[in-house]
């Protein structure tokens, strides 16, 4: 009786649904939702997450099974899915590089379930776990030293070109003026720096050189804000 439920009302869609038993079809998707959350677990470790996405991470192997399952061995039908896909990743809000290789993690699962090769896609979430905490626990990828944000007020009166120059040649590795703002209503300065310190236990060394130079006006430190991209 259940079976009835994957019988096309059509003669012939060419999908292979109508030959998938109501077992089968509830095996896979349990498939989908267990390694769907692994992969959501995999995405939270050690990384800031929102819990809608993260809930959307891991139904996504579910809808991916599904869409699959249905357009399997029909073209045209997989054609159009491929155009939706489009228009979805269009309209959709670019994420961290994490975040994309993440859903394409999903939507792999959701391939491998909804073609019913279920062995090939655990052992693919638990390579893909494994490797992703090793590299997150390993120093793979990371910086000696991470990008900071220098912002140093100046009076109006203040000629500030070059004027820091030699202080951060000697306590950073690099650094780049990057935004010049006037504060206070017009004045002060504020200039923005974008640096990478050659050691963070000289830090205060660093700012009590440039309050010298700045007429002890405000001198603020902070991490540069990265923009993750693929």
């Amino acid at each position: 009786m259940l079976d009835a439920t994957f019988t096309s009302l059509y003669a012939d869609t060419g999908s292979v649904m109508s030959s998938v038993t109501t077992w089968e079809f509830l095996v896979c998707c349990l498939a989908s939702i267990v390694l769907g959350a692994v992969a959501a677990c995999v995405y939270m470790f050690r990384h800031k997450h929102s819990k809608n996405f993260v809930i959307t991470l891991a139904l996504l192997p579910l809808i991916v099974q599904m869409v699959i399952t249905l357009v399997n061995g029909n073209l045209g039908a997989g054609i159009a899915v491929m155009g939706v896909f489009n228009l979805v990743r269009f309209r959709s809000i670019p994420g961290s590089a994490k975040d994309i290789a993440s859903v394409f993690l999903a939507m792999a699962i959701g391939l491998a379930t909804g073609m019913g090769y279920l062995f090939l896609a655990v052992l693919f979430t638990i390579i893909v776990g494994v490797v992703n905490i090793a590299f997150v626990l390993s120093p793979f990828g990371s910086a000696s030293n991470p990008d900071m944000t220098l912002r140093i007020s100046v009076p109006e009166d203040l000629e500030f070109s070059g004027m820091f120059d030699q202080v951060l040649g000697r306590y950073t590795e690099n650094f780049e003026l990057s935004r010049v703002q006037t504060s206070n209503m017009g004045s002060l300065y504020q200039l923005e720096y974008l640096v990478r310190l050659k050691d963070l236990n000289n830090v205060k060394s660093m700012i009590d050189e440039l309050r010298c130079l700045n007429g002890n006006l405000k001198i603020a430190l902070c991490y540069a804000e990265t923009k993750e991209s693929l």
